[in-house]
Protein backbone atom coordinates (compact mmCIF):
# COMPACT_ATOMS: atom_id res chain seq x y z
CA UNK A 1 0.00 0.00 0.00
CA UNK A 2 1.70 3.26 -1.64
CA UNK A 3 1.88 6.19 1.18
CA UNK A 4 -0.61 8.44 -0.09
CA UNK A 5 -3.78 5.64 0.03
CA UNK A 6 -2.39 4.71 4.07
CA UNK A 7 -3.14 8.46 4.18
CA UNK A 8 -6.24 8.47 2.74
CA UNK A 9 -7.89 5.28 4.49
CA UNK A 10 -6.31 7.26 8.13
CA UNK A 11 -8.66 10.15 6.98
CA UNK A 12 -11.78 8.54 6.30
CA UNK A 13 -11.11 6.66 9.50
CA UNK A 14 -11.46 9.64 11.13
CA UNK A 15 -13.95 10.71 9.45
CA UNK A 16 -16.15 7.97 10.16
CA UNK A 17 -15.25 8.55 14.16
CA UNK A 18 -16.27 12.03 14.23
CA UNK A 19 -19.44 11.18 12.20
CA UNK A 20 -20.09 8.35 14.95
CA UNK A 21 -19.58 11.09 17.60
CA UNK A 22 -21.52 13.36 16.06
CA UNK A 23 -24.82 11.28 15.39
CA UNK A 24 -24.33 9.97 19.94
CA UNK A 25 -24.11 13.63 20.52
CA UNK A 26 -26.84 14.23 19.00
CA UNK A 27 -28.96 11.47 20.19
CA UNK A 28 -27.83 12.62 23.57
CA UNK A 29 -29.10 15.88 23.18
CA UNK A 30 -32.37 15.01 21.51
CA UNK A 31 -32.81 12.17 24.61
CA UNK A 32 -32.22 15.52 26.98
CA UNK A 33 -34.76 17.25 24.61
CA UNK A 34 -37.17 15.05 24.74
CA UNK A 35 -36.84 14.30 28.38
CA UNK A 36 -37.90 18.18 29.08
CA UNK A 37 -40.88 18.51 26.40
CA UNK A 38 -42.30 15.47 28.50
CA UNK A 39 -41.94 16.62 31.92
CA UNK A 40 -42.84 20.30 30.94
CA UNK A 41 -45.82 18.95 29.02
CA UNK A 42 -46.71 16.47 32.09
CA UNK A 43 -46.92 19.51 34.31
CA UNK A 44 -48.99 21.10 31.67
CA UNK A 45 -51.32 18.34 31.63
CA UNK A 46 -51.30 18.02 35.47
CA UNK A 47 -52.55 21.38 35.70
CA UNK A 48 -54.91 21.46 33.11
CA UNK A 49 -56.29 18.02 34.63
CA UNK A 50 -56.56 20.08 37.92
CA UNK A 51 -58.29 22.97 36.14
CA UNK A 52 -60.59 20.01 34.22
CA UNK A 53 -61.76 18.38 37.79
CA UNK A 54 -62.15 21.57 39.44
CA UNK A 55 -65.13 22.77 37.13
CA UNK A 56 -66.60 19.03 37.00
CA UNK A 57 -66.79 19.56 40.80
CA UNK A 58 -68.45 22.75 40.15
CA UNK A 59 -71.34 21.09 38.13
CA UNK A 60 -71.95 18.89 40.55
CA UNK A 61 -72.13 21.23 42.90
CA UNK A 62 -73.94 23.79 41.21
CA UNK A 63 -76.64 20.88 40.19
CA UNK A 64 -77.17 19.61 43.74
CA UNK A 65 -77.77 23.75 44.74
CA UNK A 66 -80.65 23.75 42.15
CA UNK A 67 -82.06 20.66 42.92
CA UNK A 68 -82.27 21.73 46.60
CA UNK A 69 -83.50 24.93 45.56
CA UNK A 70 -86.08 23.84 43.15
CA UNK A 71 -86.77 21.36 46.20
CA UNK A 72 -87.34 24.03 48.61
CA UNK A 73 -89.53 26.05 46.15
CA UNK A 74 -87.17 29.24 45.92
CA UNK A 75 -86.08 28.67 42.51
CA UNK A 76 -88.53 28.81 39.38
CA UNK A 77 -89.17 26.00 37.89
CA UNK A 78 -88.54 27.31 34.06
CA UNK A 79 -85.11 29.04 35.28
CA UNK A 80 -84.08 25.92 36.62
CA UNK A 81 -84.61 23.82 33.52
CA UNK A 82 -82.94 26.33 31.35
CA UNK A 83 -80.10 26.14 34.01
CA UNK A 84 -79.68 22.35 34.12
CA UNK A 85 -79.57 22.22 30.15
CA UNK A 86 -76.72 24.96 30.30
CA UNK A 87 -75.01 22.66 32.99
CA UNK A 88 -75.64 19.67 30.71
CA UNK A 89 -74.02 21.59 27.89
CA UNK A 90 -71.28 22.63 29.61
CA UNK A 91 -70.61 19.01 30.31
CA UNK A 92 -70.67 17.93 26.58
CA UNK A 93 -68.27 20.37 26.06
CA UNK A 94 -65.38 18.57 28.70
CA UNK A 95 -66.14 15.62 27.14
CA UNK A 96 -66.89 16.48 23.62
CA UNK A 97 -63.60 18.62 23.18
CA UNK A 98 -59.81 18.05 23.81
CA UNK A 99 -60.18 18.21 27.08
CA UNK A 100 -61.87 14.72 27.84
CA UNK A 101 -58.79 13.12 27.95
CA UNK A 102 -58.31 15.15 31.45
CA UNK A 103 -61.24 13.72 33.35
CA UNK A 104 -60.87 10.08 34.49
CA UNK A 105 -62.91 8.00 32.70
CA UNK A 106 -64.89 4.62 33.52
CA UNK A 107 -63.17 1.54 34.87
CA UNK A 108 -62.46 -0.45 32.27
CA UNK A 109 -63.84 -3.71 33.77
CA UNK A 110 -63.29 -7.04 34.11
CA UNK A 111 -64.40 -8.11 30.60
CA UNK A 112 -61.58 -6.18 28.76
CA UNK A 113 -58.70 -7.29 31.28
CA UNK A 114 -59.65 -10.78 30.55
CA UNK A 115 -59.22 -9.96 26.91
CA UNK A 116 -56.47 -7.70 26.97
CA UNK A 117 -54.96 -7.47 30.37
CA UNK A 118 -54.21 -4.22 32.31
CA UNK A 119 -53.88 -2.26 29.31
CA UNK A 120 -55.13 1.63 28.87
CA UNK A 121 -57.53 1.65 25.71
CA UNK A 122 -58.46 4.88 26.49
CA UNK A 123 -57.18 7.83 23.84
CA UNK A 124 -55.99 10.57 24.55
CA UNK A 125 -56.52 12.61 21.45
CA UNK A 126 -60.28 12.94 20.31
CA UNK A 127 -60.24 12.63 16.78
CA UNK A 128 -58.82 8.95 17.87
CA UNK A 129 -61.86 8.34 19.97
CA UNK A 130 -63.84 9.38 17.13
CA UNK A 131 -61.83 7.10 14.77
CA UNK A 132 -62.81 3.99 17.06
CA UNK A 133 -66.51 5.30 17.12
CA UNK A 134 -66.71 5.39 13.54
CA UNK A 135 -65.20 1.62 12.88
CA UNK A 136 -67.79 0.60 15.53
CA UNK A 137 -70.31 1.98 12.94
CA UNK A 138 -68.87 0.21 10.09
CA UNK A 139 -68.51 -2.82 11.92
CA UNK A 140 -72.35 -2.65 13.25
CA UNK A 141 -73.37 -2.27 9.19
CA UNK A 142 -71.32 -4.94 7.93
CA UNK A 143 -72.42 -7.16 10.12
CA UNK A 144 -75.92 -6.51 9.66
CA UNK A 145 -75.36 -7.46 6.59
CA UNK A 146 -73.87 -11.05 7.16
CA UNK A 147 -76.63 -11.36 9.55
CA UNK A 148 -79.09 -11.40 6.84
CA UNK A 149 -76.88 -13.11 4.48
CA UNK A 150 -75.80 -16.18 6.33
CA UNK A 151 -79.17 -17.69 7.78
CA UNK A 152 -80.97 -16.34 3.75
CA UNK A 153 -77.84 -19.34 2.68
CA UNK A 154 -78.26 -21.75 4.78
CA UNK A 155 -82.16 -21.83 4.66
CA UNK A 156 -82.31 -21.58 0.66
CA UNK A 157 -79.34 -25.06 1.10
CA UNK A 158 -81.93 -27.01 3.64
CA UNK A 159 -84.44 -26.10 0.91
CA UNK A 160 -83.13 -26.77 -2.45
CA UNK A 161 -79.80 -28.77 -1.60
CA UNK A 162 -80.28 -30.21 1.62
CA UNK A 163 -83.78 -31.98 1.61
CA UNK A 164 -85.25 -30.05 5.08
CA UNK A 165 -82.10 -31.20 6.71
CA UNK A 166 -78.78 -29.02 7.71
CA UNK A 167 -75.95 -30.47 8.55
CA UNK A 168 -74.60 -29.79 12.65
CA UNK A 169 -71.46 -28.34 10.45
CA UNK A 170 -72.92 -25.75 8.68
CA UNK A 171 -75.10 -24.62 11.72
CA UNK A 172 -72.06 -24.97 14.24
CA UNK A 173 -69.96 -22.19 11.62
CA UNK A 174 -72.58 -20.06 11.85
CA UNK A 175 -72.99 -20.25 15.49
CA UNK A 176 -69.33 -19.30 15.49
CA UNK A 177 -69.66 -16.36 13.73
CA UNK A 178 -72.30 -15.22 15.83
CA UNK A 179 -69.60 -15.90 18.83
CA UNK A 180 -67.13 -13.91 16.99
CA UNK A 181 -69.75 -10.91 16.11
CA UNK A 182 -71.00 -10.73 19.83
CA UNK A 183 -67.79 -10.97 21.36
CA UNK A 184 -66.49 -8.05 18.66
CA UNK A 185 -69.29 -6.07 19.38
CA UNK A 186 -68.69 -6.10 23.47
CA UNK A 187 -65.14 -5.53 23.07
CA UNK A 188 -65.69 -2.41 20.95
CA UNK A 189 -68.93 -1.55 23.51
CA UNK A 190 -66.23 -1.64 26.39
CA UNK A 191 -63.78 0.29 24.45
CA UNK A 192 -65.80 3.18 23.34
CA UNK A 193 -67.83 2.91 27.20
CA UNK A 194 -63.97 3.82 28.76
CA UNK A 195 -63.40 6.72 25.69
CA UNK A 196 -66.59 7.99 27.11
CA UNK A 197 -69.84 6.81 24.93
CA UNK A 198 -72.97 6.26 26.61
CA UNK A 199 -74.14 2.87 25.63
CA UNK A 200 -76.50 1.53 28.17
CA UNK A 201 -75.60 -1.60 30.52
CA UNK A 202 -78.04 -4.02 29.29
CA UNK A 203 -77.13 -3.95 25.61
CA UNK A 204 -73.36 -4.52 26.49
CA UNK A 205 -75.26 -7.70 28.75
CA UNK A 206 -77.30 -8.56 25.75
CA UNK A 207 -74.07 -9.72 23.81
CA UNK A 208 -72.31 -11.37 26.72
CA UNK A 209 -75.86 -13.25 27.03
CA UNK A 210 -75.38 -13.53 23.06
CA UNK A 211 -71.96 -15.23 23.59
CA UNK A 212 -72.62 -17.28 26.26
CA UNK A 213 -75.63 -18.81 23.80
CA UNK A 214 -73.32 -19.55 20.93
CA UNK A 215 -70.39 -20.52 22.64
CA UNK A 216 -72.56 -23.12 23.86
CA UNK A 217 -74.54 -24.34 20.24
CA UNK A 218 -71.03 -25.17 19.48
CA UNK A 219 -71.41 -28.17 21.95
CA UNK A 220 -75.04 -28.99 20.87
CA UNK A 221 -75.17 -31.96 18.33
CA UNK A 222 -77.56 -30.92 15.95
CA UNK A 223 -79.49 -34.35 14.91
CA UNK A 224 -80.52 -35.58 11.70
CA UNK A 225 -82.69 -38.01 10.57
CA UNK A 226 -85.55 -39.28 11.42
CA UNK A 227 -87.79 -36.59 12.05
CA UNK A 228 -84.91 -33.94 10.91
CA UNK A 229 -88.22 -31.62 9.92
CA UNK A 230 -89.30 -31.69 13.89
CA UNK A 231 -85.76 -31.71 15.33
CA UNK A 232 -84.49 -28.47 13.53
CA UNK A 233 -87.76 -26.47 14.01
CA UNK A 234 -86.01 -24.74 16.62
CA UNK A 235 -83.30 -23.79 14.13
CA UNK A 236 -84.93 -23.08 11.66
CA UNK A 237 -86.93 -20.54 13.60
CA UNK A 238 -83.73 -19.32 14.78
CA UNK A 239 -82.41 -18.33 10.90
CA UNK A 240 -85.38 -16.75 10.14
CA UNK A 241 -85.46 -14.55 13.42
CA UNK A 242 -81.98 -13.79 12.56
CA UNK A 243 -83.05 -12.21 8.54
CA UNK A 244 -85.80 -10.46 10.33
CA UNK A 245 -82.11 -9.00 12.72
CA UNK A 246 -80.71 -8.28 9.83
CA UNK A 247 -83.18 -5.80 7.93
CA UNK A 248 -83.80 -4.28 11.59
CA UNK A 249 -80.00 -3.91 12.27
CA UNK A 250 -80.10 -1.79 9.18
CA UNK A 251 -83.12 0.51 10.03
CA UNK A 252 -81.76 0.71 13.47
CA UNK A 253 -78.08 1.77 13.00
CA UNK A 254 -79.23 4.59 10.26
CA UNK A 255 -82.23 5.77 12.20
CA UNK A 256 -79.93 5.78 15.37
CA UNK A 257 -77.29 7.88 13.26
CA UNK A 258 -79.55 10.27 12.85
CA UNK A 259 -81.03 11.18 16.00
CA UNK A 260 -77.42 11.20 17.35
CA UNK A 261 -76.78 14.21 15.16
CA UNK A 262 -79.91 15.62 15.77
CA UNK A 263 -78.90 15.21 19.55
CA UNK A 264 -75.40 16.43 19.01
CA UNK A 265 -76.95 19.67 17.16
CA UNK A 266 -78.44 20.81 19.48
CA UNK A 267 -76.02 20.22 22.74
CA UNK A 268 -77.89 17.51 24.39
CA UNK A 269 -75.06 14.77 23.15
CA UNK A 270 -71.87 14.21 23.32
CA UNK A 271 -69.78 13.19 19.31
CA UNK A 272 -68.95 10.04 21.59
CA UNK A 273 -72.02 8.47 22.27
CA UNK A 274 -73.73 6.07 19.97
CA UNK A 275 -77.26 4.59 20.37
CA UNK A 276 -80.37 5.48 22.53
CA UNK A 277 -81.58 7.64 24.70
CA UNK A 278 -84.00 10.83 24.17
CA UNK A 279 -83.74 12.91 21.12
CA UNK A 280 -86.29 13.91 18.59
CA UNK A 281 -85.30 12.04 15.57
CA UNK A 282 -87.20 10.51 11.97
CA UNK A 283 -90.78 9.86 12.98
CA UNK A 284 -90.94 7.96 9.88
CA UNK A 285 -88.17 5.88 10.22
CA UNK A 286 -89.23 5.37 14.10
CA UNK A 287 -92.94 4.26 13.21
CA UNK A 288 -91.36 1.70 10.92
CA UNK A 289 -88.51 0.27 13.42
CA UNK A 290 -90.68 -0.05 16.65
CA UNK A 291 -93.09 -2.29 15.12
CA UNK A 292 -90.51 -4.43 13.84
CA UNK A 293 -88.43 -4.44 17.06
CA UNK A 294 -91.56 -5.12 18.86
CA UNK A 295 -92.38 -8.24 16.15
CA UNK A 296 -88.85 -9.42 16.91
CA UNK A 297 -88.57 -9.25 20.57
CA UNK A 298 -91.90 -11.12 20.22
CA UNK A 299 -90.45 -14.12 18.10
CA UNK A 300 -87.30 -14.68 20.12
CA UNK A 301 -89.57 -15.49 23.19
CA UNK A 302 -91.61 -17.83 20.74
CA UNK A 303 -88.72 -19.11 19.80
CA UNK A 304 -87.96 -19.94 23.48
CA UNK A 305 -90.63 -21.16 24.70
CA UNK A 306 -90.92 -23.25 21.63
CA UNK A 307 -87.33 -24.80 22.51
CA UNK A 308 -88.47 -25.20 26.24
CA UNK A 309 -91.96 -26.80 24.73
CA UNK A 310 -89.61 -29.01 23.01
CA UNK A 311 -87.34 -30.27 25.63
CA UNK A 312 -90.18 -30.56 28.11
CA UNK A 313 -92.40 -33.05 25.78
CA UNK A 314 -89.57 -35.31 25.13
CA UNK A 315 -89.01 -34.01 21.12
CA UNK A 316 -85.56 -33.19 21.93
CA UNK A 317 -84.47 -32.88 25.24
CA UNK A 318 -80.61 -32.20 25.59
CA UNK A 319 -79.97 -29.75 28.30
CA UNK A 320 -78.15 -27.46 25.48
CA UNK A 321 -82.46 -27.00 24.47
CA UNK A 322 -83.25 -25.88 27.61
CA UNK A 323 -80.85 -23.20 28.11
CA UNK A 324 -81.35 -21.76 24.88
CA UNK A 325 -84.88 -21.37 25.25
CA UNK A 326 -84.26 -20.11 29.31
CA UNK A 327 -81.48 -17.80 27.84
CA UNK A 328 -83.96 -16.45 24.44
CA UNK A 329 -86.65 -15.65 27.08
CA UNK A 330 -84.67 -13.41 28.93
CA UNK A 331 -83.04 -11.58 26.10
CA UNK A 332 -86.57 -11.09 25.16
CA UNK A 333 -87.47 -9.67 27.94
CA UNK A 334 -84.98 -7.52 28.89
CA UNK A 335 -85.14 -5.95 25.15
CA UNK A 336 -88.46 -5.64 25.46
CA UNK A 337 -88.12 -3.35 28.77
CA UNK A 338 -85.34 -1.31 27.30
CA UNK A 339 -86.68 -0.41 24.57
CA UNK A 340 -90.30 0.78 26.24
CA UNK A 341 -88.08 2.42 28.43
CA UNK A 342 -86.00 4.51 25.82
CA UNK A 343 -90.02 5.61 24.27
CA UNK A 344 -90.65 7.16 26.85
CA UNK A 345 -87.30 8.56 27.78
CA UNK A 346 -87.79 9.80 24.26
CA UNK A 347 -91.74 10.97 24.79
CA UNK A 348 -91.27 12.69 28.11
CA UNK A 349 -88.06 14.73 26.16
CA UNK A 350 -90.39 15.23 22.87
CA UNK A 351 -93.42 16.50 25.79
CA UNK A 352 -90.92 18.46 27.00
CA UNK A 353 -89.59 20.43 23.95
CA UNK A 354 -93.17 21.01 22.46
CA UNK A 355 -93.88 22.52 26.20
CA UNK A 356 -90.71 24.69 25.80
CA UNK A 357 -91.79 26.06 22.06
CA UNK A 358 -95.42 26.43 23.59
CA UNK A 359 -94.42 28.86 25.97
CA UNK A 360 -91.70 30.75 23.70
CA UNK A 361 -94.58 30.83 21.10
CA UNK A 362 -97.02 32.72 23.83
CA UNK A 363 -94.16 34.85 24.87
CA UNK A 364 -93.95 36.20 21.75
CA UNK A 365 -97.18 36.77 20.89
CA UNK A 366 -98.17 40.53 21.82
CA UNK A 367 -101.38 42.30 21.53
CA UNK A 368 -102.10 44.85 18.35
CA UNK A 369 -103.53 48.67 18.82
Amino acid sequence: MTEGAAAALEASARNAEQEVAKVLENAKELQDAAASFISKTSNEEQTLRQRALAIQSSINRVRSLIDSLVYNKLLDSKLAEKLEEDLHRATCILADGDAASLIPGKPQGKFLNMFLGPINVRATRKDIQLKVKEEYNRFKDRTAFLFLLFPAILLSLRHYVWNGCMPAFAVQLYQAWLLFLYTGLALRENILRVNGSDIRSWWICHHYCAMVMALVSLTWEIKGQPDCSEKQRGVQLFLLWAMMQGVAMFLQNRYQRQRLYTRIAMGKAKRMDVVWGETAGVDGQLWLLCPMLFVLQGFEAYIGFLLLKTAFLGIASEWQVIFFGFLLVVMAIGNFVNTVQTLMTKSKFKAKMKRSKSKTLLGDTSPTS
